[in-house]
C-alpha cells in the first residue's frame, strides 16, 4: 500500500515518485519520471509532468498543471488556476520537446490564484505574486509582485506581511515578529530575515496563523 493519499478518480503513473504524507484529490493525474517530496497536497484536476521536482509540503490548488523543466522547492504554495509554461514562444508545427525552459520556483514562494509564470526565470525565496498577475523575469526573495505585467511594489515577510523599513533598513512583521534588513547587494535591493535562516523550518509557535491578513492591516492603518 502506498504510504501516500491517492483520490479513486486520479492517477499516478508507475516510475513516479509520490512522498509519504502526500494528499492527491480528484481526476489529478502524476506521470511517469515526477518526483514528489513528502506532505504535499494537489487538489482537483491537478498534473505533475514526467520532468518535474516538487520538495516537501507544497501546496498546488485546483486546476494547475506543472509542465516540464519545472522545479518546485519546499514549502511553495500554488494557487487556484495559476499558469505555469515551459516554452516561451509555442508554435503547435514546431516541435521543441527537450527545448522545455526551466522555471525554478524557491523555497516557500506565493504564486496567487490565476496568475501566470512565463517559462525561464526564478522566483525568489518567500517571494509573493498577486492574484492575477503576470510574471515574466525573475524576481529576488520576498519581493512583492503585482500587475500585468507583474512589478515589485514591496517586500512581503515570511508570514505573508507587507514589510515596512525604517531608515536603518529593518523591519519587523507584525503577525511573527521576526526582524528583516533590506540590503544592498551587486548594486541590487536584497531581504533577508535577521532572526531565522531561509532553509530552516519555522518553529512551531510561528507554524499556526491567528489572525486573518485584513485584521492585521486595519489594526496597522489605526495604528498609524
Amino acid at each position: 500500500m502506498p504510504k501516500f493519499f491517492l483520490h479513486e478518480s486520479s492517477i499516478v503513473d508507475d516510475g513516479a515518485e509520490v512522498g509519504a504524507g502526500t494528499k492527491i484529490w480528484h481526476f489529478s493525474h502524476v506521470l511517469s519520471g515526477a518526483v514528489i517530496g513528502c506532505d504535499c497536497s494537489f487538489g482537483q484536476n491537478t498534473m505533475v509532468a514526467g520532468g518535474v521536482v516538487v520538495g516537501d509540503n507544497v501546496k498546488v490548488q485546483n486546476n494547475v498543471a506543472i509542465f516540464d523543466g519545472t522545479i518546485v522547492e519546499n514549502d511553495v504554495f500554488l494557487g487556484p488556476s495559476c499558469v505555469l509554461t515551459n516554452v516561451s514562444n509555442p508554435r503547435s508545427q514546431v516541435v521543441r520537446h527537450g527545448l522545455y525552459e526551466k522555471t525554478l520556483i524557491r523555497r516557500g514562494a506565493t504564486v496567487g490564484a490565476n496568475s501566470t509564470v512565463v517559462c525561464g526565470v526564478t522566483l525568489g525565496r518567500y517571494s509573493f505574486i498577486a492574484a492575477g498577475c503576470v510574471v515574466t523575469k525573475s524576481i529576488p526573495d520576498y519581493a512583492m509582485i503585482v500587475g500585468v505585467p507583474g512589478k515589485q511594489v514591496g517586500w512581503m515577510s515570511r508570514h505573508g506581511h507587507k514589510l515596512e523599513f525604517d531608515s536603518d533598513g529593518f523591519a519587523t512583521c507584525p503577525e511573527s515578529n521576526l526582524r528583516y534588513q533590506l540590503q544592498t547587494t551587486d548594486c541590487e535591493l536584497r531581504v533577508q530575515c535577521c532572526d531565522l535562516d531561509e532553509e530552516s523550518e519555522l518553529p512551531e509557535r510561528l507554524a499556526n496563523g491567528v489572525s486573518r491578513y485584513r485584521e492585521y492591516k486595519a489594526r496597522n492603518t489605526t495604528a498609524s
